[in-house]
């Protein structure tokens, strides 16, 4: 992409930005509209728009309107801006294609002129100037006399309307919330008749939240397609209400107690009729209702007559904590894609024929409380059948949960805080051949269900905020997304991936949990007890000096070992220990934060190639007077002056290794690991694997700590690492994993070259440089995204350029490793 307009269009394209005044969606728009245009399109372009006296952006909104294609296009982004901004995709295109309007084409549009954009929830969005210059367009069918209005937005106006019975058959929408006129208090009663609306014979899109409405509700419009209608005071819906051509009706928040299309007998039209006074109009109320949504009422206890709509599509009754039984009648409604039952903690029976449905994409079980079943039936228990006859998996005999032959065709599943331990769930979910999203979130699962591999197309997994969860072993390869996040305190310990693992984007916290033992996310990061080390990996690491393995440093017991645990991670190995001056197997030393050196070439001492440094360096705390930023007197301590300790200063030593011959630059922020104690040194032991053109003989190379404000660095040395050929490597399992120096670290590396190796940026969406990053990388931007959104691998897929690259097993390789301390130590030649 060029940053700088082509020859030729340089003084247009500087008239254009002048004009928009710098303003993004203008130019956004404007650019869109000019893409592919020549020189002498763009200058009549900006001569029209020089022509127009209303404001510059404005002018050029629309013009972008007046762009669209058809009529129908127009009337699609009228009834967005005025109506379906914020509502679901796929809900606003069922019901606006029922006004006789094509979304299909019409919303592509829309989208390619910047007049409209989808969420990441699904949902209509419009900048807030677009909206406001559709709506304007509205507008001008009458400034002073709304009820001349196509559409009718304004709570205001719809109520002024209503109250003076002045809408007509002009009217195609209006929308009136009681509550935002009750908080201007206009002092005049809200009460309203529904013969208001009696004269409004076009009218498709109808929302009365909140209204008091007096009347027989055969006064409304019998050309309804939507009718939103949130706290609809009637326990019932009314029978004469004409609902034949509704496609949508929103009741939310209502007191109705039960939903039925009609009454089969003359018994339930009885009891019907004394409840409410009302009376039976017509067996066929809701033949083409699409969309039904009851959520938050309270006082519904049951769902029945599916039969009398079998054209729904949406069935959403979240948040209904009245709700006992859906009818088994809701295999009638066979065009069925989605179904919300969330938080209806009493509901007691759920359809057991609910798997015959064939089309039901999606299924949200949230809060349902389906391991906690009021009935005692013992065969309530989840029961995923591959046929009508064959049980998958024991369930425990303690359980009582709903019967669910859940339907093949589900291609989202939540099933969040429904306090589902891992016996809860069957042996095999193989049935649920088409499924791609499954949210287990919010139960106390201990580790991943293993039927979750015998999902076969199963690309999103969300495991978050699961308190017990401590491991996760072998996700499925087809995963593109694992969600592990916790805000619970508790946190994933040890999870494994298949070797064959697609790329997937995985979401964790871990980094905020800071108790001992043992983490190991394969292919991120391993902490484990240096205990539990084996003594053949610290021989391949170089670490077989005496006084480390035998004095205390690394022993048999953990609550004696002075080294505590060992850090994997990008390629190298980490450890910190407290100790009172730099271990003497470190040779070649350097006082202060920094050393530089050559590294020697080939000699009859060192013949093998080099894969890898030791590097260590001693640090403790700075003197109080030396800690200090900023004089107390000057600038006492703030939240501020913390935010910018934050920003200017890492929270744990930064390491930064700079190959200046070969210019590559790895800089590594480890993860916290404990905190120094006044007056106690403490040394930080690492070893950085490299492959062979990473590092060879003759190249300058120079490695720097940068420490926290109130750290002091005193001293740090170097020790480079061969090949040994006559033992085999015990490294192999840490060389096989994918995001290691040598490996594949391209999503940790700046525009500039270096590389950040800091553990989050595996859950971060961007590189952001705070300023103490800054310092070390000069020329660097503040902020660059990812390349791709699912890019982790934990596993290398070819590992070619590590010595010893064949993978053997997750312990060992056939690679060889040095076994002495004298064939690590080389002479190192330092510059000065």
């Amino acid at each position: 992409m060029c940053n700088y307009p082509k020859e030729g269009y340089e003084e247009m394209s500087y008239k254009l930005v002048k004009y928009c005044q710098g303003h993004p969606l203008s130019l956004a728009v404007l650019g869109k509209s000019l893409y592919n245009r020549d020189v002498a399109y763009w200058k009549g372009c900006l001569e029209g728009l020089n022509k127009k006296t209303s404001s510059h952006v404005n002018n050029v909104l629309r013009m972008s309107f007046d762009s669209l294609p058809s009529n129908n296009d127009k009337e699609l982004f009228k009834h967005i801006a005025c109506f379906f901004v914020g509502i679901d995709r796929d809900v606003s295109e069922t019901i606006i294609m029922a006004c006789d309007i094509i979304t299909r084409s019409g919303i592509t549009n829309l989208i390619d002129r910047y007049l409209l954009s989808i969420g990441s929830n699904n949902e209509l969005k419009m900048h807030q100037l677009v909206q406001e210059m559709g709506r304007f367009e509205v507008h001008q069918e009458s400034f002073d006399k709304p009820w001349k209005r196509s559409r009718i937005w304004c709570h205001n106006d719809s109520f002024r309307v209503l109250k003076q019975k002045k809408g007509k058959g002009n009217v195609l929408g209006l929308s009136l919330d009681m509550r935002m006129l009750e908080k201007e208090n206009l002092g005049a009663p809200f009460d309203l008749k529904t013969d208001a609306l009696s004269n409004m014979d076009s009218l498709m899109l109808l929302q009365m939240n909140y209204v008091h409405m007096n009347g027989s509700y055969e006064n409304f419009p019998d050309e309804l397609r939507g009718l939103c209608m949130h706290g609809f005071r009637l326990k019932c819906i009314p029978l004469e209400l004409p609902m034949m051509n509704l496609v949508a009706l929103d009741m939310s928040y209502s007191y109705i107690e039960s939903f039925v299309g009609c009454y089969s007998n003359t018994h339930q039209l009885e009891k019907r009729q004394k409840l409410d006074g009302l009376y039976l109009k017509d067996n066929k109320l809701l033949g083409s209702l699409k969309i039904l949504n009851l959520s938050f009422c309270k006082q519904l206890h049951s769902l029945g007559d599916f039969d009398q709509f079998p054209a729904l599509e949406r069935l959403i009754v979240r948040n209904c904590i009245g709700l006992v039984e859906v009818g088994e009648s809701i295999e009638k409604c066979v065009e069925l894609v989605f179904i919300d039952l969330s938080n209806c903690k009493k509901l007691e029976k759920l359809p057991r024929n609910i798997g015959m449905l064939k089309n039901v994409k999606t299924l949200l079980l949230d809060g349902c409380n389906l391991s906690d079943s009021q009935t005692e039936d013992m065969d309530m228990v989840i029961n995923i059948r591959t046929s009508s006859s064959s049980f998958m998996g024991a369930i425990s005999s303690d359980l009582k949960l709903f019967t669910i032959s859940l339907p093949r065709s589900l291609v989202r599943l939540s099933l969040v805080n429904n306090n589902l331990s891992t016996d809860c769930f069957p042996m095999n979910f193989s049935c649920l051949s088409m499924l791609k999203e499954l949210y287990l979130d919010y139960n106390p699962i201990n580790s991943m269900p293993s039927c979750m591999r015998t999902i076969p197309r199963l690309e999103i997994l969300s495991m978050a905020n699961c308190k017990k969860l401590k491991s996760v072993e072998y996700p499925p390869r087809t995963l593109n997304r694992l969600l592990l996040f916790s805000r619970l305190g508790s946190f994933v310990r040890k999870v494994e991936f298949d070797p064959e693992m697609s790329p997937l984007e995985v979401t964790s916290n871990w980094w905020l949990d800071f108790t001992p033992g043992s983490y190991e996310i394969e292919g991120m990061i391993k902490i484990q007890a240096m205990v539990g080390v084996e003594e053949k990996v610290l021989r391949s690491l170089g670490w077989i000096n005496e006084d480390f393995l035998n004095k205390g440093c690394v022993g048999t017991n953990p609550s004696e070992s002075k080294v505590q645990r060992m850090f994997y991670e990008f390629g190298i190995f980490s450890t910190k220990y407290e100790v009172e001056e730099m271990p003497r197997w470190f040779k070649y030393r350097s006082l202060g934060p920094s050393i530089s050196f050559t590294i020697p070439s080939s000699s009859s001492s060192s013949p093998n190639n080099l894969i890898g440094l030791n590097f260590c360096y001693l640090h403790t705390l700075k003197p109080p007077d030396e800690s200090l930023l900023f004089p107390h007197d000057q600038f006492p301590s703030t939240p501020i002056i913390s935010s910018v300790v934050h920003d200017m200063f890492p929270s744990t030593p930064i390491t930064t290794i700079h190959n200046i011959t070969k210019n590559h630059t790895w800089i590594y922020e480890r993860h916290l690991d404990g905190v120094i104690v006044d007056g106690k040194c403490w040394v930080m032991l690492s070893h950085w694997m490299f492959r062979m053109n990473e590092m060879e003989a003759g190249d300058h190379v120079t490695i720097t700590v940068t420490a926290p404000y109130d750290e002091l660095v005193k001293e740090c040395g170097v020790s480079l690492v061969y090949e040994d050929e006559e033992e085999e490597d015990a490294l192999g399992y840490y060389k096989s994993w994918n995001h290691i120096i040598g490996g594949d670290l391209s999503q940790f590396q700046t525009t500039t070259g270096q590389y950040i190796l800091q553990n989050r940026r595996f859950f971060e969406f961007a590189i952001y440089l705070f300023p103490y990053l800054g310092k070390l990388i000069p020329d660097g931007p503040t902020y660059q995204g990812h390349k791709e959104v699912s890019w982790f691998r934990a596993f290398s897929q070819r590992n070619p350029g590590l010595i010893g690259s064949t993978h053997v097993g997750k312990g060992e390789s056939s690679r060889s490793h040095p076994s002495r301390e004298t064939a690590c130590e080389r002479e190192v030649a330092f510059l000065n």
